[in-house]
């Protein structure tokens, strides 16, 4: 086979309709836009207008806000620290903190602060330093002999 030899299968491409090329295309003269009016013009973007009825995205009710300086955390799972600890990307014996969990590759960036939660089951004995941390996850760590440390007001500091 030869480049000048390839080609679509039969009916996979269609030809794009040549508006305004004469009364024997089936689309000349005024081109499929009827006669006169706003419609017919060129330029013209009436997205949601409803005749000068007020349209429905003003008519119903707006709900819900979202807060401008709202804080996004990185979000960890012990089950994955435990992972990249069996995995030896991660030191158990030293402190882990947000540079080490980068370093590791298991977290991209850091954001306002790293935040661990409890999926998964940590057996490791772990000593961590993070942002936050749920009630699940400090307990859980504590339970397999580690400690949390939460520095979340030391990351808000750190941001601002």
């Amino acid at each position: 086979m030869k480049l000048h030899e390839l080609s679509d299968n039969e009916g996979a491409t269609k030809k794009r309709m040549r508006v305004g090329r004469g009364p024997g295309s089936g689309k000349g003269k005024m081109g499929g836009r009827g006669i006169k009016g706003q419609k017919s013009r060129s330029g013209v973007s009436i997205n949601g207008y409803e005749g000068g009825q007020m349209p429905i995205y003003q008519r119903l009710p707006k709900r819900g806000f979202n807060k401008p300086n709202r804080k996004s955390f990185a979000v960890v799972n012990l089950g994955l620290i435990q992972k990249f600890i069996d995995a030896k990307k991660l030191d158990a014996g030293s402190t882990i903190d947000a540079t080490a969990l980068i370093a590791s590759g298991l977290v991209r960036r850091e954001l306002d602060g790293i935040r661990v939660l409890a999926k998964g089951d940590i057996t490791s004995q772990i000593d961590l330093n993070v942002a936050g941390a749920s009630k699940s996850a400090i307990e859980a760590v504590e339970k397999a002999g580690g400690k949390v440390t939460v520095a979340a007001a030391k990351a808000a500091e750190a941001s601002e």
